[in-house]
């Protein structure tokens, strides 16, 4: 189904590409049609980019006197002087700027949002994490969509400043700018629910409102937000070609911590969200089924560890007991699946990389070790999504940041970074020595000289776990 349901926003997609944006803007160049923006930037502990972060928001090509820029500042370190005092000069400088500070960090990045906008002076809400680069006329190219009353979000694509970083780095990269391109525009196209993605975008501040404002009941606020201000009709923009630059992690600890809150986040707002979107009686049927498997989306990760586990009793089972062969000569065809999404990424991979054969070399590779490394991190976000179904609660783990901009720089020394190993690493490596297992049992079992047919995806379970498992255990500070 989630296959299928991604081959259908591959249609979407292919189809809004030839459409043409009718839709009305403000004219900037009017005075009187240039509304007053609040950029806010939630930060906490932000030794390594604060300073990048800072430099970067004061070029922003915007009348002075029409924005204004809230540091949502949560720190518990020395980072809090150096940002007052960064801010301070920044404020000397003309700029509109406050730096504001809570006493505890309720709700977390939620909180810290929902505080700042009791004193935000913007019709609209600009939100930037530390770690991202908006260019100089971003909002010149936001801005304007808000003119339709309508429109209560505008949310830009992602890019990557160290996309080429590291195969972990590159993985990211892949698997975010299917999310940004097939995703995003597959669902906004046809009216399907999308998601603000908690950076990069910006919101009318009565929308938020009407919504019923920030709520830090789950680790994925801004997917909470997005529905809830979906669900009362409010329309989302999504702007494929505005990208906003931004650094990935670039250790799998970081990797992991990032992981573990999006797919218990995206748990969480399917438990909270699921009964509404089904009870809604203003959303069509389809952007229901669309709706509730993007809040299932992270729930795969446990669909693949389950298979995973059970195929190589299943490879077994199969050469042992010969009048079954047709139950798995017909659950073969859920093949189909890896196929789609195969030719899914394809079309996503070649528009920003090209079509040539040797693009598409590079592709098969990069697909096959995508999905090695996502199967590998199946442990961890299966976890994650068991604990956010189940409704356990969690602290939000902000993912560390390195100020990583050029290929040699280092993230080595970065004390943000955990210095214990999750006993989780133990089983991974376990699995790794399992699916190799199963790998050997392709030669041996039956009496016909093996069954192969499942070498391939123990291969790459067995070189995702181990991936996972070995960068876990060096990837240290």
């Amino acid at each position: 189904m989630y296959a299928l349901a991604q081959l259908n926003l591959l249609f979407n997609y292919l189809s809004a590409q030839r459409k043409v944006d009718n839709d009305p803007k403000f004219d900037l160049n009017n005075p009187d049609e240039v509304p007053f923006v609040t950029i806010q930037l939630p930060v906490f502990n932000e030794a390594y980019v604060m300073e990048r972060l800072l430099d970067n928001i004061k070029l922003i090509d915007y009348p002075k006197d029409k924005y204004e820029i809230q540091v949502l500042d949560d720190s518990t370190d020395d980072t809090v002087i150096a940002t007052a005092k960064h801010v301070e000069q920044l404020a000397q400088e003309g700029i509109d700027i406050k730096h504001i500070t809570r006493t505890n960090r309720q709700g977390y990045k939620a909180g810290a949002l929902k505080e700042g906008l009791e004193v935000a002076k913007g019709e609209y809400i600009a939100i930037f994490d530390a770690d991202f680069l908006p260019k100089a006329d971003w909002l010149k190219l936001t801005i304007p969509y808000f003119k339709d009353n309508k429109v209560g979000v505008v949310q830009t694509r992602w890019s990557h400043i160290n996309r080429d970083y590291s195969v972990l780095t590159k993985i990211q990269a892949f698997a975010l700018d299917a999310h940004f391109s097939l995703e995003q525009v597959g669902r906004n196209s046809k009216g399907h629910f999308i998601n603000f993605n908690g950076t990069a975008g910006i919101w009318r501040k009565t929308c938020i409102i009407d919504a019923g404002n920030w709520e830090g009941d789950t680790l994925t606020e801004d997917l909470d937000l997005s529905y809830r201000a979906q669900l009362k009709n409010w329309k989302f923009k999504y702007l494929e070609d505005v990208t906003t630059p931004a650094e990935l992690p670039v250790v799998i600890s970081a990797a992991r911590s990032q992981q573990f809150r999006w797919n218990k986040g995206g748990a969480e707002n399917f438990r909270k969200m699921a009964t509404r979107v089904l009870k809604s009686d203003n959303i069509s049927a389809k952007t229901k089924v669309h709706s509730l498997l993007h809040l299932l989306n992270s729930t795969m990760f446990l669909n693949v560890l389950i298979v995973g586990l059970l195929s190589i009793p299943m490879l077994y089972i199969k050469n042992e007991y010969a009048h079954l062969k047709d139950y798995f000569l017909i659950m073969s065809s859920f093949v189909a699946s890896t196929v789609i999404f195969f030719v899914c990424y394809w079309v996503m991979y070649k528009k920003t990389h090209g079509s040539t054969f040797k693009d598409f070399i590079q592709y098969v590779v990069m697909f096959f070790t995508f999905f090695s490394i996502a199967m590998g991190f199946s442990l961890h976000n299966s976890i994650a999504v068991l604990e956010g179904h189940g409704g356990k609660r969690s602290e939000f783990v902000r993912t560390p940041k390195f100020n990583i901009n050029k290929l040699t720089d280092k993230w080595q020394g970065n004390k943000y970074l955990r210095q214990n190993i999750s006993k989780n690493v133990i089983v991974e490596g376990l699995f790794m020595l399992y699916f190799a297992f199963g790998m050997y049992s392709a030669f041996v079992v039956g009496d016909q000289g093996g069954d192969f047919g499942l070498f391939p995806f123990h291969l790459m379970l067995t070189i995702g776990f181990g991936f996972v498992f070995f960068k876990s255990l060096t990837s240290k500070a």
